[in-house]
């Protein structure tokens, strides 16, 4: 379902095939097709054709990242072209296949494509199992990632050596999902089997600092010397950024003297921390100091430091001098990148300028620097926020001509900003959000889905809640707690209607008619009142969980039931 109709760029369905293939068009082009065509059959044809384009893994692995942020499109534009008569898929477009399948949670998606990656001898390799093993982490399985890493050998027949390359960027992956103390077990265990080096130790400091566990670094840091081990330039930046993270800034400046005094070759990556770490802090002139002190010193910024120090001017100081430390580094060469944009846009943003902001955005593209999603959600974020819902919807519209598709933020900052006004057309419209967002395979949150719900049984949609509620028994995401408007639903449900009657039944011993075909004339044997009693048991337990364990809405619903049912002894069953 589709909130806002995108047109074609051009027009596939009067193309005309030709002898020779033709040259393809752009790949976001391809997407929109992709995206658009409604009919598989047509599209299957259209990319199938081998006289229509020549396909190339450049030409594939765009369109793939084009529609990143619409995984099953991606995956069928994968699946149709993987039975094209004279292409044939590489390693690098198996890979992206594998990591939107394993986004998606298609685990059983997973291991079909790396058998065909085996039959077809490309793989697997280190990064096939790196990429689905950060997935498994993500997805809140870091027990079936190690499962994976140990059992490697076992699934594949030309498995890669288990080394302590692999071992590192398997803790790496831990570290990242903020399963740092996993990732500590993990190398005390297998400290035999793979021995630890600076780069496994620098792992688990990080994953420390990421969390602000500055002492539990320095722990790491101190077992790195008993051991023998050296701490290398990129051991100290990662405690030196730790420090800041944690808010010590002095920790930070007396730690980094005494890198000077151990006579560290500080580098710019040292510089970018000192400067974003004092700036973030508020200390917006020693930032300025540490960027001079760096030219000073022969060490020349990098992009990172510039886009460090802009962030800092946007939040701490104001937004022309942000601006000028960016055209600072267009003189000097330096190309900014996506990121530099972004953050002062959000600046110009956050001061209500948004006309300069859509200004700058104008400059990007110019600068060959094309917008993505990041963007796009800054810029409809404060559209929302200012009021202008309308201004946000039509931001939204443009996405997909703006080769990029929304992302699960996109849809979260629509969805709240629809409850602003609080119209009934702009819940439609959330709904809406929230069913397409599903078909693209983002997973809304319980809370995104409950706040969805109530608000289209407040406003009166029962019909589009019904929709909704049962995509979200799809998903799994069935509310905790049940309102009161939620049971007036309820109450409509076939389920309910069932329970009505089941209910009548029971409360009138008429097992003969519960039993049907097991009926007949002479008196139902107690052991099969007794089976009947306990199904029965056993799904009113699984509804009253659904109910949120709440006595208040079991009885709520129990009395509605028996009351529409003509029935007068429905509080005994509540009792």
């Amino acid at each position: 379902m589709q909130v806002l109709k995108r047109p074609l760029p051009f027009h596939y369905h009067n193309h005309q095939f030709s002898s020779t293939p033709t040259p393809p068009p752009s790949p976001s082009s391809i997407a929109t097709l992709v995206l658009t065509t409604t009919n598989p059959t047509h599209l299957t044809q259209t990319l199938l054709n081998p006289t229509q384009w020549s396909w190339s893994t450049t030409l594939v692995n765009q369109t793939l990242k084009h529609l990143w942020n619409h995984g099953p499109k991606a995956l069928l534009f994968f699946t149709i072209l993987d039975r094209h008569p004279t292409y044939s898929h590489s390693l690098s477009s198996y890979h992206l296949a594998v990591d939107i399948s394993a986004r998606l949670r298609r685990f059983s998606d997973v291991w079909t494509l790396l058998d065909r990656l085996r039959h077809r001898r490309l793989g697997p390799t280190p990064l096939t199992f790196s990429i689905i093993l950060e997935r498994y982490v993500s997805a809140g399985k870091p027990d079936k990632a190690l499962d994976l890493f140990l059992t490697m050998h076992k699934h594949f027949a030309n498995p890669f050596s288990q080394d302590l390359n692999s071992f590192n960027n398997m803790l790496d992956i831990l570290c990242k999902a903020k399963r740092v103390q996993k990732a500590v077990d993990l190398m005390r265990v297998f400290k035999g089997r793979f021995k630890p080096d600076v780069i496994t130790y620098n792992i688990i400091a990080n994953g420390w600092c990421q969390i602000r566990r500055v002492n539990k670094a320095l722990a790491v840091f101190k077992e790195m010397l008993h051991r023998g081990i050296d701490p290398n330039l990129s051991t100290y930046n990662v405690i030196l950024k730790g420090y800041f993270r944690a808010g010590m800034v002095n920790q930070a400046w007396e730690f980094f003297k005494e890198m000077k005094r151990r006579k560290c070759e500080v580098d710019v990556v040292t510089y970018t921390s000192l400067i974003h770490g004092f700036g973030v802090a508020g200390e917006v002139a020693r930032s300025r100091t540490l960027f001079s002190e760096m030219l000073d010193r022969g060490v020349l910024p990098n992009v990172a430091t510039y886009n460090a120090f802009i962030q800092v001017l946007c939040k701490k100081d104001s937004v022309e001098n942000a601006i000028q430390v960016y055209e600072d580094m267009m003189r000097k060469g330096y190309v900014p990148n996506g990121i530099t944009y972004n953050l002062l846009i959000r600046g110009l943003c956050h001061h209500g300028e948004m006309g300069k902001a859509e200004e700058l955005v104008g400059i990007m593209r110019k600068d060959g620097c094309d917008p993505n999603v990041q963007t796009f959600n800054l810029l409809i974020r404060y559209y929302c926020e200012a009021g202008e819902i309308d201004k946000g919807l039509e931001l939204f519209g443009k996405m997909g001509l703006e080769e990029c598709l929304p992302n699960l933020d996109t849809y979260n900052v629509l969805i709240s900003s629809m409850f602003v006004r609080k119209k009934s057309e702009d819940l439609m419209v959330a709904g809406r959000l929230l069913v397409e967002m599903v078909e693209r395979g983002f997973l809304p949150t319980r809370f995104n889905f409950n706040r969805v719900l109530n608000g289209l049984l407040v406003t009166g949609n029962q019909d589009f809640a019904r929709q909704i509620l049962r995509l979200q028994s799809k998903c799994g995401l069935l509310p905790k707690h049940f309102s009161y408007s939620f049971l007036s639903i309820l109450k409509e449900n076939p389920v309910m209607i069932y329970m009505k009657g089941t209910l009548r039944l029971l409360i009138e011993r008429k097992w003969r008619l519960l039993l049907r075909g097991f009926w007949t004339p002479v008196a139902v044997p107690s052991w099969i009142s007794s089976l009947v009693t306990g199904v029965f048991k056993r799904w009113w337990l699984d509804f009253y969980d659904c109910a949120g364990e709440s006595n208040v809405g079991v009885a709520v619903v129990v009395r509605d039931i028996t009351s529409d049912a003509g029935l007068q002894d429905g509080d005994r069953l509540i009792e």
